[in-house]
């Protein structure tokens, strides 16, 4: 019996309600800009605030508003990009090279003699 009330309609996939008298709320465009110059657009509700910063769904490149606020977040941005650590930049800061040097050369020494291999 459940064959024949289905059958001929996909379930889901398409509405049954039709768009009469649906009234789409207020949109704008809000327009972006990369690093590497390439522009996208995002819609977003007419009262909706945009963000400052947005990823392109294509590229994965972060873009920012070409406004004070879009400067102002791409500034922040690569402050913080460029005030991140390495672990390299840690281990800098603890000893000096020559003091790593020392240590690699002691290491080095010690996985030799483990695998019976020449000290040189």
């Amino acid at each position: 019996m459940a064959d024949r009330t289905l059958r001929g309609t996909r379930i889901g996939s398409t509405s049954l309600q039709g768009e009469a008298g649906v009234e789409l709320s207020a949109r704008r465009t809000v327009e972006y800009l990369t690093d590497r110059g390439n522009r996208f657009t995002v819609t977003f509700d007419a009262d909706a605030e945009p963000p400052a910063e947005w990823v392109d769904q294509r590229s994965g490149e972060v873009g920012f508003l070409d406004d004070e606020a879009g400067r102002t977040a791409r500034a922040e941005f690569e402050e913080k990009e460029s005030s991140q650590r390495t672990p390299w930049d840690m281990l800098i800061e603890r000893r000096t090279r020559e003091e790593l040097e020392e240590l690699l050369e002691e290491r080095l020494q010690l996985l030799r003699s483990r695998r019976g291999g020449t000290n040189s």
